[in-house]
């Protein structure tokens, strides 16, 4: 698996397609990166998966709550 990878998003806000640079290398993470086109943050969610050898990436407001 490479270490560093590129991924075009969709912002939940306002539908612009961002591109996010995801680093593996940190293992799972959860952050917020800001939409350029609204500034909005953005919420992300990555999960490694080492058996698959692939990455999940969950996208959401910031709005959204989970329960």
């Amino acid at each position: 698996m490479r270490d560093h990878k590129f991924q075009r998003i969709t912002c939940p806000h306002c539908g612009n397609h961002v591109d996010v640079e995801l680093d593996t290398t940190l293992g799972d993470q959860e952050y917020y990166e800001d939409c350029a086109a609204c500034c909005n943050p953005i919420h992300l969610n990555m999960h490694i998966d080492r058996i698959y050898n692939k990455v999940e990436l969950s996208v959401d407001s910031d709005d959204e709550q989970v329960f």
